[in-house]
């Protein structure tokens, strides 16, 4: 499933919208609706996916997530949803470090599928949305050469930093559900700190043995 939607996983990442402060916010027009804005962020990341495939050089993946993605999704609702139930069983303190790691778990993903992209093409469907609402779902679909298109949704919520993203369904299958299980099972085997070093575990870089 991964290597089918990897490289979709990670454009969903990379084609969420811009955080805002509050305060940047008095300064600029009235924001697009969330559809007008992701088309526009899609273009500018394929675009530079693009010149550097043209160029013959790598794209620099760090600068691109810390830029793109960080800001982008909202990892705390996205965490808080992941976890589930076991969201309160949390301290402050341990829900604060497992942001951290899902984080960087999901970061993780999306560089490594970021390396898969070619000559796909996102194209969004018309946004049904009421004026007035905070929370909308823009659907789209990716094109892929010699393959079926793959759709996109994307849960989004309007708040003091913007739209953010809080999922992605890739071919109607929850990004930020897909973790429950999982998670759920570390917390039952080794409680809220069990879980956490599991996600560390896996976001630890990994090193080659000394010959």
């Amino acid at each position: 499933m991964f290597m089918k939607t990897g490289w979709a996983l990670a454009l969903a990442a990379l084609l969420g919208l811009g955080a805002w402060s509050a305060s940047a916010q008095l300064l600029q027009p009235p924001p697009q609706r969330p559809d007008a804005l992701m088309k526009a962020v899609t273009s500018e990341v394929i675009a530079i996916f693009k010149q550097d495939l043209a160029a013959g050089r790598p794209t620099e993946m760090a600068q691109l997530i810390e830029t793109k993605i960080l800001p982008l999704f909202d990892f705390h609702r996205m965490t808080r949803i992941a976890v589930a139930r076991n969201w309160r069983l949390a301290s402050p303190e341990q829900q604060g470090a497992l942001v951290t790691q899902f984080q960087a778990l999901l970061v993780r993903t999306y560089s490594a599928a970021l390396s898969g992209y070619r000559d796909q093409e996102l194209e969004y469907r018309p946004l049904r949305a009421a004026a007035g609402d905070t929370e909308v779902l823009v659907r789209s679909f990716l094109r892929q050469p010699g393959a079926e298109p793959l759709t996109i949704d994307y849960d989004m919520e309007n708040g003091l930093a913007g739209w953010r993203v809080f999922d992605v369904k890739i071919a109607g299958v929850s990004l930020v559900m897909n973790y429950r299980e999982s998670f759920a099972a570390a917390v039952r085997d080794g409680g809220i700190d069990g879980l956490i070093a599991s996600l560390a575990d896996k976001n630890r870089p990994i090193t080659r043995a000394a010959p």
